[in-house]
């Protein structure tokens, strides 16, 4: 078995990938890697959950609700496009794909497909083409600026 992208040389033999259970994309995404053929098992496992918590007490589980996490066997943990790439990777007809972009002008393109996925995620949450900051302040058009920081998950305590 050959070492994932990105891993130096540690052989990966299982993939946790963490997903948003509550995202529909996420959801998708999530089916569609079921019913792909893998070189590399992959185990699913919906993030900020009991069983992620107790599997990796670790991780940052915040963070793994809001971008693709996955965690190699070893304890890689790859976030974002580096995870979408080493997921294409464990799968059998998708790892010429990974192999592309993970080269620096592929990684790019992998970069600009998890921003535009992060979007629709946060069109589907907010209903609309949203812009959130690290802060907590979101901008919704037709809504103007609300704060939806800490303790507002579900949006039910954001002000303007």
């Amino acid at each position: 078995m050959a070492p994932a992208p990105g891993t130096a040389g540690a052989l990966v033999r299982r993939l946790t990938v963490l997903y948003d259970a509550e995202c529909s994309l996420c959801t998708h995404v999530r089916d569609w890697l079921l019913r792909q053929p893998r070189l590399v098992p992959l185990e699913l496992v919906p993030a900020g959950s009991d069983e992620a918590r107790q599997r990796f007490p670790g991780l940052d589980h915040g963070t793994s609700l809001e971008e693709v996490t996955v965690v190699g066997d070893a304890g890689q943990v790859y976030r974002g496009a580096a995870a979408w790439i080493v997921v294409l990777w464990a799968l059998r007809e998708h790892r010429p794909l990974a192999h592309r972009l993970g080269t620096p002008a592929g990684a790019k393109l992998a970069r600009g497909a998890v921003l535009a996925a992060a979007k629709w995620r946060r069109a589907g949450r907010w209903g609309g083409n949203g812009y959130r900051r690290a802060d907590g302040w979101v901008y919704e058009p037709g809504h103007g600026w609300m704060y939806t920081g800490p303790g507002c998950d579900d949006g039910t305590c954001a002000t303007r």
